[in-house]
């Protein structure tokens, strides 16, 4: 490996741990930037990048050093996870104390470090989980999100079956299998982009984790209802929504971002949906929101959330300072008010990529209490419903997906239903 791609490694991910935008945004600027990198070359770097953020804490804490330098922790994850040795250190241009860096992580065991450690994850996070948990589930649940996600993809049912799409990526080289849980998956092991793909081009399928794609399962939208996406964001729930009711009804896309929302009406043209109204609204009262109060069949609340399930896409994430009170505030009040839209009978599913009992059950328990014209609808008859072979306890009255058990990112739901 040439010392080109190790230093441009380290050049980006200084740029990511000094900055104050997300990690994939600022990939991207780099590599918007960078245009004379090849594909390899991009892979190596976001990879190299990406698996430092996610192994931070364990080279920080074998080094014996909080803040060790960008080349450092290049060349510290290159030998812990990659299996470099010392000449092939040399050979990429590390200026580093080599020997010293690869004698202290091979000597290492990772089985002695603090259990916080071995997870990579900071404190306040493994304590919380741990409670929740308990140590030996947390540190499986940590290993899994550690390790890179596959590529999950959605099948568009208003244009293709799933057979049908797997079989047209085939002919482009694109092998894939299906997911184990959703009808509408399938799944890859190779990033390779797939944007560039007819496929892709001709809106047959979608990039959606198969977690995210059972939420949307969950909320059962039927033929000609009207429904909200109270949160829609980048908007891959609307186009699922859309396609489960079959390009029929009235779907709304609510959300505070314009730029979020307009880049949906691409998607949503591609997809192949005329029903999708994109809303943008100043906050969860907004008037635009009230003149629906009472009105709707179904909201899902894809709640804005610390994120921390989605770790293996976002390592970056766990390191980021997060305000609890503030964000969990915020959840009750959205909720809150998505549940006035709903007609009596109406369903509401609440859902956040949160592992943490502060973002999902408190908030559902307080939410009951708060509103008693509302009744959770245990999900494993839902799940038996839609043919979906998730073995799931009858008694449970939540949806939980975790990352070491299920091979998602790390989904909590809540079904609820109004009271006729």
């Amino acid at each position: 490996m040439t010392n080109n791609l190790f230093y441009r490694s380290a050049e980006l991910l200084e740029q990511v741990l000094t900055g104050n935008q997300p990690a994939d945004q600022q990939l991207y600027k780099y590599f918007r930037e960078q245009r004379s990198l090849g594909m390899r070359e991009r892979g190596f770097i976001a990879e190299t990048v990406y698996g430092c953020l996610r192994r931070k804490r364990l080279v920080e804490h074998v080094l014996d050093n909080p803040e060790p330098s960008a080349p450092d922790r290049v060349a510290a994850y290159l030998v812990a996870e990659q299996g470099w040795s010392l000449r092939a250190l040399l050979d990429a241009g590390y200026t580093g104390d080599a020997k010293v860096l690869v004698v202290r992580l091979r000597e290492t065991d990772k089985n002695t470090l603090p259990e916080a450690v071995r997870a990579d994850l900071p404190d306040w996070l493994y304590e919380r989980l741990a409670t929740q948990l308990g140590i030996q589930e947390t540190l499986k649940l940590a290993e899994a999100l550690n390790r890179p996600a596959p590529v999950d993809l959605r099948v568009n049912t208003l244009k293709v079956k799933r057979a049908e799409a797997a079989a047209r990526l085939l002919e482009q080289g694109y092998a894939s299998t299906p997911t184990p849980f959703s009808p509408l998956g399938l799944r890859r092991s190779d990033r390779v982009p797939l944007f560039k793909t007819q496929a892709f081009q001709e809106g047959l399928i979608e990039i959606q984790d198969e977690g995210s794609q059972l939420l949307g399962i969950l909320l059962e939208p039927m033929r000609r209802e009207m429904v909200v996406d109270f949160c829609a964001g980048a908007g891959g729930k609307t186009l699922l929504i859309g396609a489960l009711m079959a390009n029929t009804g009235t779907l709304y896309a609510f959300d505070t971002s314009a730029k979020r929302l307009e880049n949906i009406k691409p998607r949503i043209k591609r997809a192949g949906l005329d029903t999708v109204r994109a809303v943008v609204i100043d906050n969860e009262r907004d008037r635009r929101v009230q003149n629906l109060y009472g009105k709707v069949d179904r909201v899902l609340v894809d709640a804005p959330c610390t994120g921390l399930g989605t770790l293996r896409r976002n390592p970056d994430i766990k390191w980021r300072t997060f305000d609890l009170v503030h964000v969990t505030s915020l959840q009750s009040r959205i909720l809150a008010s998505a549940a006035k839209l709903l007609k009596p009978g109406g369903r509401l599913v609440y859902a956040t990529c949160s592992p943490l009992r502060e973002e999902n059950e408190d908030i559902i328990e307080q939410f009951l209490a708060d509103h008693p014209a509302f009744t959770l609808l245990p999900p494993a008859a839902i799940l038996a419903r839609r043919n979906i072979p998730l073995e799931y306890d009858s008694n449970e009255k939540t949806l939980r997906l975790y990352t070491h058990l299920h091979t998602t990112d790390t989904f909590f739901a809540a079904i609820m239903q109004r009271a006729l």
